[in-house]
């Protein structure tokens, strides 16, 4: 039985790097010639994996997206079950573990691939320890997510828990402060010490945090908006709100 395709440069290079043993084969583009993709041929090669050449009319088949020429059939589940995929008891041990202050990033309900993806990218460009999100109606570590995180997905722990509210619960127990983000909060990002252990709480696309999420938060944050717009998409949120912890802990 097929697996899942991973597809993109920075996707496919990042799994080979990471977990090469969980491609079955790396379907490439036949005819294909640049410096890029012929590092990846390379890598995979010296990896010890399945390469077939296939005209880009069948890469184009395969999946429903931009796969610059490779694309990558893998054994693992969408979830992305593996030695980066952890479940609450799990992040409780990586929280514990922490020698200094934790960052979290909890998306509380973001159903929109691009958005994981986005949001996985920023995550990891942030150093943030683990990316939480609940099993019921959020997004999944798709092909589409993997392409977007850019090789994010690979490398950044990700939680998928069965209850938000009781994690986040169990999180505040072990010393971690939650800051939600909420358009109607009086304090900015900008005004609140994000130096120590913390999860950044994101809400939905539209609708923003579940009011017993919102409940569980022990400060509401803000990012100013001068402009006549009145939100921003979640992903570019999450980097701004992310960007400010990493400013004020390396200040």
């Amino acid at each position: 039985m097929a697996g899942q395709y991973i597809y993109g440069i920075h996707a496919v290079d990042s799994l080979l790097r990471r977990n090469p043993k969980a491609i079955q084969r790396l379907m490439v583009q036949s005819g294909r010639q640049d410096k890029r993709f012929n590092a990846v041929l390379e890598l995979a090669q010296n990896q010890g994996v399945t390469l077939i050449h296939e005209p880009r009319a069948e890469l184009d088949r395969l999946v429903d997206g931009r796969h610059q020429g490779v694309v990558a059939e893998v054994s693992e589940p969408s979830s992305g079950e593996g030695a980066l995929a952890l479940d609450e008891s799990g992040l409780f041990a990586l929280v514990d573990s922490k020698s200094g202050p934790v960052l979290l990033l909890v998306l509380d309900g973001v159903t929109d691939p691009h958005n994981l993806g986005a949001c996985l990218r920023s995550a990891d460009a942030a150093g943030v320890d683990a990316v939480v999100v609940p099993r019921d109606k959020s997004a999944d570590l798709t092909p589409v997510a993997r392409k977007v995180a850019c090789g994010a997905a690979e490398v950044v722990p990700f939680a998928r828990v069965t209850n938000l509210a009781r994690t986040l619960d169990g999180l505040k127990e072990r010393g971690v402060w939650l800051y939600g983000a909420a358009g109607e909060a009086e304090k900015t990002i900008y005004d609140s010490d994000l130096q120590g252990s913390m999860a950044l709480v994101m809400g939905a696309e539209g609708s923003g945090l579940r009011r017993l999420t919102r409940e569980h938060c022990d400060h509401l944050v803000k990012i100013p908006l001068l402009g006549s717009v009145s939100s921003l998409n979640v992903s570019v949120a999450t980097g701004v709100c992310l960007f400010e912890a990493v400013r004020q802990r390396h200040s």
